[in-house]
């Protein structure tokens, strides 16, 4: 039986190899060190800056893929921050297929009464991740899932490098609010346990800070879920604040 706290969750059946982080090569590559002792090139599903989790010589969690056209054999898929001794995922997807098992299963307490409608729903020239539906009044609300791996004093913050992507989808939503085409919404997942709550990283990007105190001030509503990430398994938690407002 699932923990009454677990919304979802995703199994590794442990696939996962511990290996050394050594450098990163670009944004999107890492090399690391294989408990065999051979190097490899490695694919990271996170372009953030992710400063303080991938630390050389660092452990690293990586699985190995079965797609034989891949460039890369293997993909990184989590860290631990020794700093806050927390494991960190580092997979930008699994968010959104945590938040789709959970929509499918109607436990969000923060989306009652909307149920799913469709995934990668487009609008005009943009995708968004999810269009729900009002179960009572039919409605429709767009969702936008985040996700956040940087911690700063046990706040989550977001982005933790520009993001001209992120901030023109959080303007669309603005827009599509304000018209009053549809309800609107910023689901952040936090793929870590150890934070009191999200917001915005204005030292990092001041645009998108400004995008986002502006869509909350016509309607965006933001949301905040935590993630429990052990070498096993990724699994959807508790709800926490999202701060829209500078202090």
């Amino acid at each position: 039986m699932r923990d009454r706290d677990i919304l979802a969750d995703i199994s590794f059946h442990d696939t996962l190899v511990q290996a050394v982080f050594l450098e990163r090569l670009n944004r999107f590559v890492l090399e690391c060190e294989l408990p065999s002792g051979s190097k490899e090139k490695v694919h990271l599903p996170d372009p953030g800056r992710l400063k303080d989790l991938l630390i050389p010589g660092g452990p690293i969690w990586l699985q190995e893929s079965k797609d034989p056209r891949r460039k890369t054999r293997w993909s990184a898929v989590m860290t631990h921050d020794p700093v806050n001794d927390m494991y960190v995922s580092l997979n930008t997807q699994y968010p959104n297929r945590l938040v789709l098992e959970a929509l499918q299963l109607e436990v969000l307490e923060e989306l009652e009464g909307w149920l799913l409608e469709k995934a990668e729903y487009k609008v005009g020239g943009s995708r968004f991740d999810f269009l729900l539906k009002h179960k009572q009044n039919g409605e429709k609300l767009l969702l936008e899932v985040k996700s956040v791996t940087m911690v700063e004093d046990g706040m989550g913050k977001f982005p933790d490098a520009v993001t001209a992507r992120g901030a023109r989808h959080v303007e669309e939503l603005t827009h599509l609010q304000m018209k009053g085409s549809y309800q609107t919404a910023v689901l952040f997942i936090a793929q870590r346990t150890d934070l009191m709550g999200i917001t915005s990283a204005p030292e990092i990007d001041p645009h998108f800070t400004r995008v986002m105190e502006e869509a909350a001030r016509h309607g965006v509503r933001f949301f905040g879920r935590k993630c429990i990430v052990t070498p096993e398994r990724i699994s959807l938690s508790g709800s926490i604040p999202v701060y829209t407002e500078k202090d």
